[in-house]
């Protein structure tokens, strides 16, 4: 029985990643019916992050509640995977979809998203994987710091929780009151993107516009986490200005470093050290990976380039599946992977592709499959 292992990222707007796992995992079979089909569906640290983890390691999923993007009081929920790892996805209390049609990053709190850690820390977490994604914020991650003891003062010396608007009515910060099960605690931050805090890279140029910022409050924004980096700097030694990743989710990349002592880590790299996937490579003949486009970004970090490489180590060659594959292939063959596909059979539109796409990849799968026993088989 040979052991197959499906670990794909989603193929966004088309296909979750446990939809990409079942249908990798009918082609498998299609080809070889007796196959050893191990799943690991991957999230990029936004919705689905907590199910995701889940799905590939086990664990329950905690119902919390806590306080929302503004405000209010709201059902959410965290994923505790072992008794001492949870995690978090921070769209899960401070995600777009929460303010509807009510978006404004100068008003949103990520203060919830800390309310989630100290329950998962409260019930016995030492290890919080944190997903940053899908974020409604722009608060530098205070809203979150401050659920967990951290304190901001203004100039009048009068504490307060800052938002994305009032970054810059920060004279002080204060973390001597972080909770000490947070300052025991280890806090991994699952980051994707190498954006700095702030500039025409930075969180507020590049992302507060889809979060309900015109171009004149993107600048305010702006000056509001710059002004934060600075405190941050002088208060607590922590220079997070130019940290690649500290712009995700509006700026709490550089806030759960600055004032929680996380360490940013790409989002893979986590997936896969959670899930032990040294181990689970042992013993396996293939493995199959994708996402919805293959193309430059997917070598920087992404889903792909991980798992190539953890496979290359251990010699077992990687199968990479993808709606699109634009550009070069040779950077990924260079990085490892052993062979790369498109799912679509057809030269059709992508508005008329994207129905037929699980169909596709299972066969497309299917086919791969074939070639691959046909070959070892030789």
């Amino acid at each position: 029985m040979k052991k197959y292992i499906v670990i794909p990222d989603s193929f966004k707007g088309t296909l979750s990643s446990q939809e990409v796992c079942r249908h990798m995992r009918r082609g498998i079979l299609l080809a070889d019916e007796k196959a050893d089909v191990v799943t690991i569906p991957v999230a990029d640290g936004g919705e689905g992050t907590v199910d995701a983890f889940l799905q590939a390691v086990g664990g329950s999923k905690r119902a919390a509640r806590v306080r929302g993007p503004l405000g209010e009081t709201i059902d959410s929920f965290y994923g505790r995977l072992s008794a001492s790892t949870a995690v978090v996805e921070m769209a899960a209390a401070a995600g777009l979809p929460l303010v509807e049609h009510r978006k404004d990053p100068e008003k949103t709190t990520t203060y919830g998203v800390g309310q989630l850690i100290l329950q998962a820390l409260e019930d016995g977490a030492t290890e919080v994987i944190l997903g940053l994604g899908g974020s409604c914020t722009n608060d530098g991650g205070c809203g979150m710091a401050a659920a967990l003891g951290v304190r901001f003062y203004d100039e009048t010396g009068e504490a307060f929780v800052p938002t994305g608007g009032t970054l810059q009515r920060i004279d002080r910060v204060d973390a001597g009151g972080l909770h000490p099960l947070m300052r025991e605690a280890k806090l991994r931050v699952m980051c994707d993107i190498d954006n700095p805090l702030c500039g025409p890279q930075g969180a507020a140029a590049v992302f507060a516009p889809q979060k309900g910022a015109d171009e004149v409050m993107v600048g305010r924004l702006d000056a509001g986490l710059a002004h934060f980096a600075a405190v941050v700097k002088r208060d607590l030694g922590s220079d997070i200005l130019h940290l690649p990743g500290a712009g995700a989710a509006g700026g709490m990349g550089g806030g759960a470093v600055a004032l929680l002592g996380g360490t940013l880590q790409m989002g893979i790299d986590a997936v896969l050290d959670t899930v032990g996937f040294e181990r689970i490579l042992q013993e396996a003949g293939l493995v199959l990976t994708g996402e919805g486009k293959l193309d430059g970004q997917s070598l920087r970090g992404k889903v792909i380039v991980g798992v190539t490489r953890y496979a290359a180590k251990a010699g077992v060659p990687v199968f990479a599946f993808a709606g699109a594959l634009v550009g070069d292939s040779r950077p990924f063959y260079d990085a490892g992977l052993t062979a790369m596909f498109s799912i679509n059979r057809a030269p059709l539109p992508y508005e008329e592709a994207v129905p037929h796409s699980a169909e596709n990849l299972a066969e497309v799968v299917q086919n791969a499959v074939r070639c691959y026993l046909a070959g070892r088989n030789a």
